[in-house]
């Protein structure tokens, strides 16, 4: 059976991941900063997924986490690292306005964290014997538009995106000839979840027109897919955005 961990947990992407891979027969972990999340908790009473408290930027706490899921359920099969990882004084600041520190704790919380990330799922995944597609596991890293282009007064985020992107290619590279599937997967799009009165919206750019932002329980479908891939035709970089977004 398919162990799927999804690292950073929310009501977007994260949440939409471990439904559908719960429904779809896995044993599902998520880890947070804050796993007492009411949409967390709701994950665990009505998916039975696992929740783990783990700061993804701090090596002791994801050799931990990944230790803890392995006893618990475990070797993971499919890991998700989900992590925006912008500090809220971070945006829109020019680069002359950037504090340093904070642009620092971006790239740790963003970049480093898959860093930590991928390497336990790998050196844990190694052993994994092949699925009936070839695969020993998949590790798959949500990244955001500034992977691709660098935005006016966003330097921090830039860095972090690029940096994640080119973890992912040198990581692939590296895994795939060993069974292990990489994916990079740059959202250039608001993504717009759906809310309690059943509009979709984000908490930035609003409410969702016209199919004008990603909706995440199709990009989870794109990862599910991505994760049962045949190795022959595996793909690494998939850009998803809406019909609508300007690129």
């Amino acid at each position: 059976m398919d162990v799927a961990l999804i690292v950073g947990g929310g009501p977007g992407i994260s949440s939409s991941c471990a439904r559908l891979f719960a429904k779809e027969g896995m044993r599902v972990a998520v880890a947070a900063r804050t796993p007492d999340k009411p949409v967390l908790q709701a994950l665990e009473k009505e998916h039975g997924v696992r929740r783990y408290a783990c700061d993804a930027s701090d090596p002791v706490a994801v050799e931990r986490l990944f230790r803890d899921v392995v006893r618990d359920l475990g070797t993971p099969t499919l890991v998700v690292h989900n992590i925006d990882g912008r500090v809220p004084g971070i945006f829109g600041k020019t680069i002359v306005e950037a504090e340093p520190a904070m642009a620092f704790d971006t790239l740790r919380n963003s970049a480093h964290s898959a860093f930590l990330v991928g390497q336990q799922a790998a050196r844990l995944m190694r052993a994994n014997e092949p699925s009936s597609n070839g695969a020993k596991g998949t590790i798959i890293f949500t990244n955001a538009s500034a992977a691709l282009k660098g935005f006016p007064s966003s330097g921090a985020f830039a860095m972090a995106c690029h940096a994640k992107a080119g973890l992912a290619e040198s990581m692939a590279r590296e895994l795939m000839p060993q069974g292990i599937h990489v994916a990079n997967v740059p959202i250039d799009a608001a993504i717009g979840w759906t809310q309690e009165d059943g509009s979709r919206a984000h908490r930035r750019a609003g409410t969702t027109v016209d199919d004008n932002m990603a909706d995440p329980d199709h990009i989870a479908e794109t990862y599910l897919q991505l994760h049962r891939q045949h190795r022959s035709t595996w793909a690494f970089e998939v850009v998803l955005r809406p019909w609508v977004e300007r690129w």
